[in-house]
């Protein structure tokens, strides 16, 4: 059994790195963990935490800070123990779309950076959240290494593991659909949990499924989240052009541009008609009955259009936060672009929650197994045991 590493009738303390609008913070302090300090380089994203939580400690660019300078900023001496550290270092290194420089980028350096000040200041916890991307990504020590990027597929990860398991950390890591722990949305993204004693935490245990399998809640919809909001919230909104307007008048709830007529279809897609490729993201109307697709920076970019499931227009700023689980009080600075973005890079709550409850448990050695081949997301190969078979083997 696991000695727990701090009691959970005491407050239990964490540092968020790259907050951003703080979603998946309001996830772990829903579970009881307290915030010591936010650290985010973003300054509209500075402005939304400082109009949500102005007291708490907020630094900015993490390159500017050592350990040391961190428990100084918000007054920790040398023995005041952390019990959790928790961040998701800039995520455009690994992205699955264009190319992907993985540590050579200087936000891989960021990285790198982070896992320093985390096991420097012996967080008891590093919770490591990021995307798919990471699962396959490339780390080259140096420009002048000769590696292919085939042969070197998931070294980065790689380098992260030996890292943490170097300064005495054992780690585990899956990749999560955060519908599967409540959000209303197809948001996939990597965990990496750390523990100091060498333990492994579990993955993950869900607490809903697709069409309720495995005895487990139904995936909430679209509908369940932003049904009830009213026109006047609703009213901070971007707009489509005219020209993609035209063919949204002639999709229903969950149709994209494959339900128009093919002479129709030839005239919206262009070009893009003849190439390959599922283009579903193409003039999309929102399915009501199944949860949303994963939330991007702007809900009109063409590829991945967002549009309200039946008017004639994209997803609201209050629709983004409710799929991204933001309660309804919450204030995001700057001007509706600034909004959107900050909103589309978060991390909803209800993942942020399970998280936490999933270090409470295994800190109190009441580790809780998820069902035999749960279908943690869409892809293969992306559990702890089968990406070792996939990447460490090939």
């Amino acid at each position: 059994m696991i000695l727990p590493l701090f009691l959970w009738d005491a407050d239990v303390n964490y540092l968020s790195f790259f907050s951003g609008a703080l979603g998946l913070d309001l996830g772990l302090e829903k579970a009881g963990f307290k915030p010591l300090m936010y650290c985010e380089f973003d300054k509209k994203c500075q402005e939304t935490i400082t109009l949500n939580h102005p007291e708490i400690p907020l630094l900015g660019d993490i390159r500017n800070y050592s350990a040391e300078d961190i428990r100084k900023e918000i007054g920790l001496s040398k023995t005041d123990s952390i019990d959790l550290i928790v961040g998701g270092p800039p995520c455009q290194a690994f992205s699955t779309a264009g190319a992907r420089r993985s540590f050579e980028d200087e936000r891989g350096n960021v990285f790198i950076h982070y896992l320093q000040i985390a096991t420097d200041l012996k967080a008891k916890y590093i919770v490591i959240e990021n995307v798919r991307g990471l699962l396959s990504a490339v780390h080259k020590p140096s420009e002048h290494d000769e590696m292919s990027l085939k042969n070197a597929k998931g070294t980065a990860l790689e380098y992260i593991i030996h890292f943490l398991e170097e300064k005495g950390y054992g780690v585990s890591f899956n990749l999560y659909n955060s519908a599967n722990y409540g959000a209303p949305q197809i948001r996939e993204r990597v965990v990496i949990i750390a523990c100091a004693d060498g333990s492994k935490a579990p993955y993950i245990n869900p607490t809903h499924s697709q069409n309720g399998i495995f005895g487990l809640k139904p995936w909430n919809t679209l509908k369940d989240a932003i049904s009830n909001l009213t026109s006047e919230q609703n009213q901070a909104c971007a707009v489509f052009p005219e020209k993609r307007l035209k063919y949204y008048r002639l999709l229903k709830s969950g149709e994209n541009w494959r339900n128009l007529p093919e002479e129709l279809q030839k005239e919206a897609m262009g070009k893009s008609y003849y190439l390959g490729g599922g283009k579903t993201g193409f003039l999309r109307r929102l399915d009501w009955n199944k949860p949303s697709p994963t939330l991007v920076t702007s809900p009109t970019m063409p590829a991945t259009d967002l549009a309200h499931p039946e008017e004639d227009r994209p997803l609201s700023v209050a629709e983004y936060a409710r799929i991204q689980q933001f309660p309804d009080h919450w204030k995001f600075a700057g001007k509706l672009v600034d909004q959107y973005k900050q909103i589309g890079n978060a991390v909803p709550g209800d993942l942020g929650y399970a998280i936490a409850q999933t270090i409470i448990n295994h800190d109190q050695g009441n580790d809780i197994k998820p069902p035999e081949n749960f279908p943690f997301s869409r892809y293969k190969f992306t559990t702890e045991k089968d990406w070792k078979k996939a990447f460490q083997n090939k």
